[in-house]
């Protein structure tokens, strides 16, 4: 859907952006995207969209309960499908936000505080989006965390798998280049070598960045050809799309992980990654952490995941443990050759060693599963703001962390990323923060002032299309001390 600028909705008020002490959940600091906006994105997500992934999210479960034979699973089963029957009447009805069951969940007191304090009487539509949207997939959550048997089921993970299997083009061309381990031409000067290191950086960042296309909530009834088309990784086409990053700081961010400020002399620095989708982007992201950890880059990386299913595709610890379990011991890929496939499990291997020695760590803390943007991460999760400040990079992936990341609000685009994640930004101990995000919904910053208007003319719905995308860095005011 084409976003119209000339809706009076759509132009941000003189008297934006707010202020800090004026700024909430239900009051972004420029106005919100909601669901009533009819020239927004959010609009085709909330009426059409979020019922059709419920829907298929139904047909999973049912199939799951004719497979089963135990009765007693049965019968559990089915009231998880009531629950998501009555879930899906909300959604149609556009009813009212009522707090969070109390599942035993810990994400219970920062979901029902929110609903309490800031969106009572709220419905599906006139909510923010994002707020709506994070809301709907705790409530799915919920109609298998209330059951006995099922707490932990993700009826995403068939889509999530079938998926990758899917993907063996990509899969290969990148495991057959990255399976050995890699090593610099030792004849090389120095200067000469780190500009060759600087090259497989900037290749392997944007390789990172555009394994995001592939985003089953927005893509889920993908072709075997469109998936080729969207993971293709040569160096041709990264060439051609790079010309797409319309906001790019791949320059400074090499500038910074390259220099003296990142890590120690003695080791290499520790980068987060808060990951966006399982699958061929999850396999992406293991791609180029493999790689920084042998460049001598990175010496610990840590990712973040989701507690349980989470906007269709994003990974969890089960999506993160299956990937690497399934690269070594996987029949996923009957079709390809010897070579492929031992190269894809020599990577695997080396990756699983990774976690054996604690070079990848992964976590999954509640607040990533909230209802709140990235500006409350301080206020409302001060243990996580403190491990995170402690890092040298933290990168977010992915179009919902960009989201969160900028309140998904009517930011102007030009507005500089700095600008734009607010607190994340300013505060005394925030780290370094770097944006990877093919554009696929409304909220843009970073870019250059006039491009959006510029495309909004030519390519009516560029900002939903994942053709575009952004490399943006905060600088952030690492090693100041953290105060509470």
């Amino acid at each position: 859907m084409a976003t119209n600028r000339s809706h009076p909705s759509a132009q941000p008020p003189a008297k934006y952006p707010r202020t800090p002490s004026r700024v909430d959940p239900n009051n972004p600091p420029w106005p919100a995207y909601r669901g009533y906006h009819e020239y927004s994105f959010a609009h085709a997500t909330m009426g059409v969209r979020l019922p059709t992934i419920l829907g298929k999210a139904i047909d999973d479960v049912v199939k799951t309960l004719n497979d089963e034979y135990d009765e007693d699973k049965i019968v559990d089963l089915t009231e998880c499908i009531s629950r998501m029957e009555d879930l899906m009447d909300d959604l149609h009805d556009n009813a009212k936000l009522r707090p969070i069951i109390d599942d035993g969940e810990g994400d219970i007191p920062l979901w029902n505080k929110m609903i309490a304090r800031y969106f009572r009487g709220k419905d599906f539509m006139n909510a923010p989006w994002l707020f709506a949207e994070a809301y709907k997939y705790r409530r799915l959550h919920e109609c298998f965390s209330l059951s006995k048997y099922w707490k932990s089921y993700d009826v995403f993970f068939r889509q999530k798998c079938d998926t990758f299997s899917r993907s063996s083009d990509a899969v290969f061309e990148l495991s057959l280049r990255f399976a050995k381990p890699w090593e610099q031409d030792k004849s090389l000067s120095q200067e000469q070598a780190l500009e060759a290191k600087r090259l497989m950086f900037h290749e392997l960042t944007q390789i990172c960045l555009w394994g995001n296309s592939t985003d089953l909530s927005l893509l889920i009834n993908m072709t075997e050809e469109d998936i080729k088309k969207l993971q293709s990784t040569g160096g041709d086409h990264l060439a051609a799309t790079e010309q797409n990053i319309l906001g790019n700081d791949l320059g400074k961010v090499w500038e910074y992980i390259s220099s003296k400020k990142f890590g120690t002399a003695e080791k290499g620095g520790r980068m987060d990654f808060v990951l966006d989708n399982a699958g061929f982007e999850l396999y992406c992201d293991c791609v180029y952490a493999d790689w920084l950890i042998q460049s001598g880059l990175c010496s610990e990386i840590r990712f973040h995941g989701k507690r349980f299913a989470w906007f269709v595709s994003d990974v969890t610890r089960k999506d993160f443990d299956w990937l690497l379990n399934s690269m070594v011991y996987g029949q996923l890929f009957p079709n390809n050759s010897d070579e492929e496939i031992a190269s894809l499990r020599e990577m695997g291997a080396r990756w699983k060693e990774y976690v054996k020695q604690g070079k990848w760590i992964y976590e999954d803390h509640a607040f990533w599963i909230s209802g709140y943007t990235f500006w409350a991460l301080k206020e409302e999760a001060p243990d996580l703001f403190l491990h995170l400040s402690e890092s040298d990079l933290v990168v977010f992936k992915g179009d919902l962390n960009h989201r969160k990341l900028t309140f998904d609000c009517h930011v102007p685009p030009s507005t500089p990323f700095p600008i734009a994640i607010g607190n994340l930004a300013t505060e005394s101990g925030a780290p370094p923060v770097l944006s990877l995000r093919t554009v696929k919904s409304d909220v843009v910053c970073g870019i250059p002032e006039g491009k959006a208007e510029e495309l909004d003319k030519e390519e009516p719905g560029w900002k939903i299309s994942g053709k575009y995308a952004v490399v943006l860095l905060s600088e952030g005011r690492k090693g100041e001390p953290v105060v509470f």
